[in-house]
């Protein structure tokens, strides 16, 4: 197995999504066992100045594929870049964060390269030279582990929060190259008209780190706000089970769930969500499950690290009062 890695760095106008520092924990680790180099690489327009947030996380070389035709993200012309990268980076192993974007653009990438893949992994190792991964499978309900083929190229993609963020290192410096990106028409056939966003101005429940999530239980969109109230002492995102959002509570990005959106928070605040199956499949990776309901019998308390039995219209703003004291807000 070839010891070069190359990360991918996912942005969003500008901005560094969370995970995807999180995925230098994954390389360095490798890195240790192959002896290789660290790659990464980043895409966009007008984001050579990003090169500095990435530096400290001690890549050895950083590729900048700067260019008007990659301001918004598009399969064929991102694909290129990251072929630009991988030949310049004779990386064998390549790294992305979990997200909406690596779910269209990683398998795209392997299909092109001829690649082994592994999407949403949960650890990554070596063994007898061979990569292995753990990843969660039938809906979450067991984790499998895989070796990839070491005779080509090895695409993963590690879900959020699986690992740490690496602490950065001051006075560290990396190699930084420029990717001469040539594309094709047919690279060029897509072109981005209008781009609309759709998040409110809140965070993402899948960059959070702490999740506040309701379910039909709130029984109104305005009753949802306690909720909100509580994520903004937290500093979290509301989420939202399927239900909720099918009774217009919530918006479908909120959603949590195998039909909405894989989250892997260190905190999951469960109010009023019974736990189906698809929901459970979505929110089972966190870290620590607090789970309020006033039905004993509810599944979702056999997941919860913690399980409380209480109205959650009564518990709700007891804790965010209980929050903001530790917090000093009052």
């Amino acid at each position: 197995m070839s010891a070069n890695i190359l990360i991918f760095i996912e942005q969003r106008s500008g901005r560094i999504v969370p995970a995807s520092r999180q995925i230098f924990a994954v390389a360095q680790e490798l890195s240790l066992k192959t002896g290789g180099k660290i790659h990464a690489v980043i895409a966009g327009e007008g984001i050579g100045n990003l090169t500095d947030e990435i530096t400290p996380l001690q890549p050895d070389s950083i590729h900048v594929a700067d260019h008007p035709e990659l301001r918004f993200y598009r399969a064929q012309p991102y694909a290129q870049a990251l072929c630009a990268a991988i030949k310049t980076s004779e990386a064998q192993t390549i790294l992305f964060a979990t997200t909406s974007l690596s779910r269209d653009l990683a398998p795209r990438l392997a299909a092109r390269l001829k690649a082994a893949i592994a999407t949403d992994c949960l650890e990554v190792s070596t063994e007898n030279g061979e990569l292995r991964i753990r990843r969660p499978m039938y809906c979450a309900k067991c984790v499998g582990t895989f070796s990839l083929a070491t005779d080509r190229v090895q695409i993963l993609t590690i879900r959020p929060n699986a690992y740490p963020t690496p602490v950065p290192q001051a006075g560290t410096s990396a190699t930084i190259q420029s990717l001469d990106v040539a594309f094709s028409d047919h690279d060029l056939a897509l072109k981005v008209v209008d781009v609309v966003s759709t998040s409110e101005g809140v965070r993402d429940v899948t960059e959070a780190d702490i999740i506040v999530s309701g379910g039909r239980s709130l029984q109104s969109k305005e009753n949802f706000s306690m909720l909100y109230e509580m994520a903004e002492t937290l500093g979290a995102a509301v989420g939202a089970s399927r239900a909720a959002v099918d009774a217009g509570f919530q918006p479908p990005s909120r959603q949590v769930g195998l039909t909405g959106k894989i989250v892997s928070p260190r905190l999951y605040l469960a109010f009023g969500i019974d736990g189906a199956i698809q929901h459970l499949a979505g929110m089972r990776g966190s870290k620590v499950i607090v789970a309020i309901n006033t039905k004993a019998e509810a599944p979702i308390f056999s997941v919860a690290t913690y399980g409380c039995v209480a109205d959650l219209f009564t518990l709700a703003p007891l804790l965010t009062e209980e929050f903001r004291n530790l917090n000093g807000s009052n």
